[in-house]
């Protein structure tokens, strides 16, 4: 009876330290294949951050020169000044608006499936968290522009624009004083652009400095 007894205790104890084996060994692979998910998710954000980087340095660029085609333009505007022609060239690149898309397909997959759990570092979740976040303002300061291109800028050259006298070599453009009032509104639009695009492009640097350490 007590070699029954003894035979089973042992059998349940077999079995015990064979599950708790098996449990330790698919916990472990599990551990294993969750750090490969959070390096690939990792080493994807840094190549968009990257691209969001490069994006965000051509803008910054382009914002830059529509600001001194506007110094050079803006006191031409509403006057008889004969350089104000030769000034439309420089003048029609303002008309363009120079965007931005961030690149934070990895980021919102991460959030959606639940696997943004996998970073487990506080620091760089937070880092993360807030880059993405500031984005959100950024493109809040990109909206300005786009508002006065739209609701002014636009209805302006709708209503304003003589085709047919810029064909002949005219200015073409009648109310120079509301040109002139859209203009400096546009001004002040790309140096709130301009001053968001850098504070993007230095966000990117910090983000990448600390998804290098990792």
């Amino acid at each position: 009876m007590k070699k029954s007894l003894r035979y089973a205790l042992g059998e349940i104890l077999i079995v015990i330290v064979g599950i708790s084996i098996a449990f330790s060994l698919n916990k472990c692979a599990d551990n294993k294949k969750d750090e490969a998910l959070k390096t690939q998710y990792l080493q994807s954000i840094k190549s968009d951050i990257e691209v969001d980087k490069k994006n965000l340095e051509a803008n910054y660029a382009a914002i830059g020169a529509k600001i001194q085609n506007l110094k050079e333009v803006l006191p031409l505007i509403n006057t008889d000044n004969p350089k104000k022609m030769t000034s439309m060239n420089k003048l029609y690149s303002v008309f363009t608006s120079s965007n931005f898309h961030p690149k934070d397909i990895t980021y919102q997959t991460m959030i959606n499936s639940g696997d943004f759990k996998l970073i487990d570092d506080f620091d760089l979740k937070a880092a993360i968290e807030t880059h993405y976040s500031d984005y959100k303002i950024m493109l809040k300061d990109y909206e300005r522009l786009d508002i006065i291109h739209k609701e002014y800028l636009g209805k302006y050259i709708i209503n304003n624009s003589d085709f047919d006298a810029m064909r002949q070599g005219k200015f073409g453009y009648s109310n120079e004083k509301q040109l002139k009032n859209i203009l400096q509104s546009i001004n002040g639009a790309l140096y709130i652009k301009i001053n968001a695009t850098e504070r993007g492009i230095k966000n990117c640097d910090s983000l990448l400095t600390i998804l290098k350490m990792y």
